[in-house]
């Protein structure tokens, strides 16, 4: 029986399990959608932006641990998809893009919206290809998903020119297929257990690819029986959890001093599932030459990228774990060990919240002080880029795994979409998006979205009328001199309720924990925007200095 390109793209779709997708229509792919129309089991959500559909694609993936799937248009809709799949490349999230293309006859002729896509992304994705022949749909189609989940995981995407999409053809059935990840030799892991527990500080870097194994737990059981204290890395806070007494903090963006010392002065580092990244590492300046590094990661590029290892380990994390808990023996106790008791003092007085309340403003170490006792601890967290993510960062525990959804990109107008892809994931979890008022209004529209298809997130915008970690570095680098990071903005709250969201707008800390609650109870998407004073860039600044320069200025 012959089918149609557009039914073959679907039918692949259904065989890999995919329950959601998100696009922006155009024209280009109009048979996968006529397709679509017929397998009601997959739900399209249709965005207002290429740019939210593909951060929704993509926060939805972390949040169910599947492959995120979203969809555009040539050339004007792929362009504006792809900064959801730079976030995908540099996030290790599973994503496939299906891009609509122009017709065969057409190319390189400067048609219609014609870009080369497979050209154009491939230096953003693991894969890029065009299927020019509807019978190779099948396969072509399922190795995208298989590339995109496998390895260390990213984004494919699959060009598909409109003319092929309505061609007809008999197809040979395919089926979903995975490969095993890679497992470790032992004698690599006894090497590994021997140099921690010959090292006198050791510590242990946990990445995403912990996440991604879902081995938190056999991570914990490791940590503890190695007597070994465990770092998270840039934006993967619930990769260990985050009061448990081995966890010493995070890297990133604010990370304390005790921390950096720690890790410069270790003996031993091992880095499970992580690519050191520009920001976690403080710009490359994290090891120590004399640091002995073990890298155990699933992916061999990875090895030597910033730091050339002295034992590396191609092996996913928890496979790894399972092996090296097999070896290491029984677990000891960490009272017999000071430095691991007193870096994770250091943790919990760092992050210890404190309930400053102003009249004035919205005092951000009140607000936090409230988020953490105001939300469950199951509930999934987003955020966009922005300085108002250090208070974020500092303050939030994270206790459970599968609750942090959040750009290593560094992404603007990322908190919204993410969420909304989070909680289709995750619909019986509270899911709470954190923006600032710039990176909100890159995605502002995407609430129209929540609100049509009924996905009750809430949006926490940080308002201070301006781009402020860009701000903050004029400030630093040329001061006196600010230009361009001043904004005007409109009254979030009226807005959230012309689009049909609940919209709280709040100007004082005593307000702000009864409008969660409300926001909570409406069962609508809701946006709370809290007013904070400008003037208070960034998290652990002296908040005295600030009210006696604005006193003096007066």
């Amino acid at each position: 029986m012959k089918v149609s390109g557009g039914k073959a793209v679907v039918d692949v779709l259904v065989k890999e399990g995919i329950k959601k997708a998100f696009c922006v229509p155009g024209e280009s792919y109009l048979g996968v959608m006529d397709a679509l129309y017929q397998h009601p089991e997959i739900e399209l959500i249709s965005a207002r932006h290429e740019g939210g559909a593909s951060f929704m694609a993509e926060g939805y993936a972390k949040a169910s641990g599947g492959v995120g799937v979203c969809m555009a248009t040539r050339g004007v809709g792929a362009t504006n998809l792809a900064i959801g799949i730079h976030t995908a490349a540099q996030d290790s999230t599973p994503m496939v893009a299906l891009i609509g293309q122009v017709e065969r006859p057409f190319k390189e002729k400067e048609a219609f919206q014609e870009v080369d896509l497979a050209n154009f992304f491939s230096h953003l994705c693991k894969w890029t290809v065009e299927i020019d022949r509807v019978e190779r749909i099948p396969e072509l189609l399922h190795r995208a998903f298989h590339l995109a989940r496998s390895g260390r995981p990213g984004p494919v995407l699959v060009a598909l020119p409109h003319d092929m999409l309505e061609d007809e053809a008999e197809m040979i059935s395919y089926p979903s297929y995975r490969s095993l990840p890679p497992q470790p030799h032992m004698g690599n892991v006894k090497q590994a257990i021997e140099a921690i527990r010959n090292a006198e500080r050791p510590i242990l870097i946990a990445g995403g690819g912990v996440i991604h194994a879902k081995a938190n737990t056999l991570l914990v059981q490791f940590a503890e029986v190695m007597t070994l204290p465990v770092v998270t890395a840039f934006r993967r806070f619930d990769a260990f959890p985050n009061s448990h007494a081995y966890y010493a903090g995070w890297l990133g963006f604010g990370m304390p001093q005790y921390l950096l010392d720690s890790i410069r002065d270790a003996d031993v580092v091992v880095a499970l599932g992580t690519r050191f990244s520009q920001v976690g590492t403080q710009d490359y300046t994290l090891l120590s030459k004399q640091t002995q590094l073990i890298h155990v990661d699933i992916c061999p590029d990875i090895f030597g990228k910033v730091y050339a290892p002295s034992l590396a380990i191609e092996a996913d994390a928890k496979s790894f774990l399972e092996q090296a808990l097999q070896a290491a023996g029984s677990p000891s106790s960490v009272s017999s060990n000071e430095r691991v008791r007193e870096l994770h003092a250091n943790y919990m007085e760092f992050s210890e919240s404190k309930a400053d309340y102003t009249e004035d403003f919205v005092d951000m170490d009140g607000l936090m002080h409230d988020i953490v006792t105001q939300l469950p601890k199951d509930s999934i967290i987003t955020n966009d880029a922005g300085n108002f993510f250090g208070w974020l960062s500092r303050y939030y525990r994270f206790e459970q795994e599968n609750t942090y959804v959040g750009p290593t990109s560094g992404a603007m107008g990322y908190g919204l979409p993410a969420a909304i892809g989070a909680k289709l994931a995750q619909p019986h979890r509270h899911v709470v998006s954190f923006s600032g008022d710039g990176g909100f209004m890159m995605t502002v529209q995407e609430i129209e979205t929540a609100v049509r298809n009924r996905i009750p997130t809430i949006s926490i915008v940080v308002n201070n009328n301006s781009y402020g970690t860009i701000r903050a570095h004029q400030e630093t680098h040329f001061p006196n001199r600010v230009i361009g990071t001043d904004l005007s903005n409109p009254d979030f709250a009226e807005l959230a309720r012309l689009f049909g969201a609940h919209g709280e707008k709040v100007q004082k800390n005593s307000d702000f924990a009864p409008a969660l609650q409300r926001a909570i109870a409406s069962g609508l998407p809701a946006i709370i925007e809290v007013t904070v004073n400008p003037e208070v860039l960034s998290v652990g600044q002296d908040k005295k200095k600030v009210q006696e320069r604005l006193v003096s200025n007066k």
